[in-house]
């Protein structure tokens, strides 16, 4: 502590680069403070700095960790303090650039696993990030001391050395529910539990916040209820009960069908106390499903929805830089498959009219030998049937889908009823009925290997993997756009994600392994060495990522346009 007291006082006036002197870790009374990466310029990326702390001097005991999910949740509490001290803090170094800038990777409504807060046998370990002060380009080494001897201490103090343990247990309670939901959820053969009492609505387009006034409290129609025992509470918890299938949503405009398939979407997160969305929980392996206009598509099998393209373009290796509504919607659901995704959340309002539905009076126009689309209502049943996925889709457009739904949920300004019954005698009574298209199975899923080729780095004489916000990713000399990748939902994970790719290119692990294979890869690593284990940090300063899912980081691979498949 005294040693870098001296080094500030040293380089005190000196131009901005001296503090690359400081670099390296410092023993203080209650912590060990490290400088891991200093900026080079104070316009820069901000400095990255851990705080070490020694886990006897908290109040994390083992009922923190006894779980993976209860560490998590543990770490999420920690960042969630320590970003609240921060914002709570009045002083802040004046200077040039981001000098005096202090700031971690907060978490948001939904519990992600992230580097910010890591929890060891032995250690709590802070990951920051810090503007060190200049004045022009010159070293403010007082106001630094300022910044790591007493605004520090004072984070330090208020956020770890506050924890309240009932506040903790709170909390960890919390996720013990949410883990035995999602258990039962596998057990028990359900997609999704929606409980009663939660509110869906957000409180705007662009807040994750729920929506305070005038929010409907869900209520689930009594035939589709299940009750549920929890640790940690006296009354069982009851709520509606997706089970696997076809299940439809239907209901006028403006219902809420699509709120609450978005509410399902996001329940493959856990959400903090107070979100409304707490006890809304899907199975955390389903992907959200929609036409994507433009898209890269490479190599992908769409031949069980889509042959016989003019040209002879091939469908069981489908290649597009510029794929329309229906081919990318096809792959969407076949990549989707392949990750391993046991559901899909698909809303007509997203999705390509034409690869949805073809009705009767439209077969009877045009045959299907000049139709290359076999429509996704002659192939959802089979996707369950042969392949065990199940679907959840809003529609509102078209009754036809009533012939393969095993179940019906009516939305009425914001309730659900059970229109199964109705839905099938409306089906049965129907004498308009279309064709089944397509052949009786669905097929097998072709696997596919990316090249070696697919990532390259380079731009000029440099490596350039940058996450630029929650949507792109600039990989060399490529702009990765992940606008329509709905279920991710946090820029850390974007982060992730590049590094990622990078680990993949740098350990030459391309080539040889399919796409579900290179993702088992990937889950392995995080599992077993952490989330930061594939950033050039990963020694020292891995703090501003978070956990992607599998059938993210897949989305995110598949979307490259430089993306090759042997």
């Amino acid at each position: 502590m005294n040693e870098l007291k001296s080094k500030l006082e040293k380089i005190d006036g000196k131009g901005y680069k001296a503090y690359k002197d400081i670099r390296g870790s410092y023993i203080f009374p209650d912590y060990t403070l490290s400088l891991d990466y200093v900026q080079g310029d104070p316009f820069a990326n901000p400095s990255r700095i851990r705080i070490i702390i020694p886990r006897r001097k908290t109040i994390i005991d083992s009922e923190c960790d006894l779980t993976n999910v209860r560490r998590i949740r543990t770490e999420d509490e920690i960042a969630r303090k320590v970003a609240l001290t921060i914002q709570k803090q009045q002083s802040r170094a004046k200077g040039t650039g981001k000098s005096g800038l202090i700031f971690i990777d907060a978490p948001g409504q939904k519990v992600i696993e992230r580097s910010a807060v890591t929890i060891t046998n032995d250690m709590v370990t802070i990951c920051l990030s810090i503007g060190l002060p200049a004045q022009g380009r010159r070293v403010l080494g007082r106001q630094a001391q300022h910044m790591l001897f007493h605004q520090l201490q004072e984070i330090v103090s208020n956020s770890v050395f506050s924890l309240k343990k009932d506040k903790i247990m709170k909390a960890l309670y919390l996720a013990d529910q949410q883990y035995a939901i999602r258990k039962h959820l596998v057990d028990n053969g359900f997609v999704s539990f929606v409980a009663n009492d939660a509110v869906l609505p957000r409180e705007s387009g662009i807040s994750d916040r729920p929506m305070k006034d005038q929010a409907a409290l869900f209520q689930s129609p009594k035939q589709m209820e299940v009750s549920l025992t929890l640790p940690h509470r006296e009354e069982p918890i009851k709520g509606l009960a997706i089970k696997e299938g076809i299940t439809l949503i239907v209901g006028g405009g403006y219902h809420g069908k699509s709120t609450l398939l978005r509410a399902m979407e996001h329940g493959v997160y856990d959400h903090i106390e107070g979100d409304g969305r707490e006890f809304v929980i899907s199975n955390e392996n389903a992907m959200k499903i929609r036409s994507e206009d433009g898209r890269k598509v490479t190599g992908v099998d769409i031949s069980p929805f889509i042959q016989n393209l003019p040209y002879g373009k091939d469908t069981s290796s489908f290649t597009s830089e510029n794929a329309s509504g229906s081919t990318s919607q096809a792959a969407n659901i076949i990549e989707a498959v392949e990750s391993g995704s046991k559901a899909l959340f698909i809303d007509e309002d997203t999705s390509a009219t034409n690869f949805m539905i073809r009705d009767y009076r439209m077969q009877q126009l045009v045959a299907k030998e000049k139709e290359p689309i076999t429509p996704f209502i002659d192939r959802v049943k089979q996707l369950y049937t042969d392949h065990g996925i199940s679907t959840i889709l809003v529609m509102g457009g078209s009754g036809d889908y009533f012939d393969v739904a095993d179940h019906v949920i009516l939305m009425e300004n914001y309730l659900p009823y059970d229109a199964t019954d109705e839905a099938k005698r409306i089906s049965y009574e129907n004498t308009y009925t279309r064709y089944k298209e397509g052949s009786e199975r669905f097929g097998e899923m072709r696997r596919r290997v990316p090249a070696k080729t697919s990532l390259n780095s380079q731009s000029g004489k440099k490596a350039k993997v940058a996450a630029k916000g929650l949507h792109h990713i600039i990989y060399g000399n490529t702009d990765l756009s992940l606008h329509q990748v709905e279920q991710l939902v946090d820029p850390s994970q974007t982060r992730l994600a590049a590094d990622v790719l990078h680990y993949l290119e740098r350990n030459n692990l391309l080539g040889e392994y399919t796409i579900p294979e290179l993702l088992d890869l990937i889950e392995d690593r995080m599992n077993n060495e952490g989330i930061g284990a594939f950033s050039l940090f990963q020694n020292q300063h891995p703090g501003d990522v978070a956990r992607i899912r599998r059938s993210d980081m897949a989305a995110v691979l598949n979307r490259l346009r430089t993306l090759k498949i042997k």
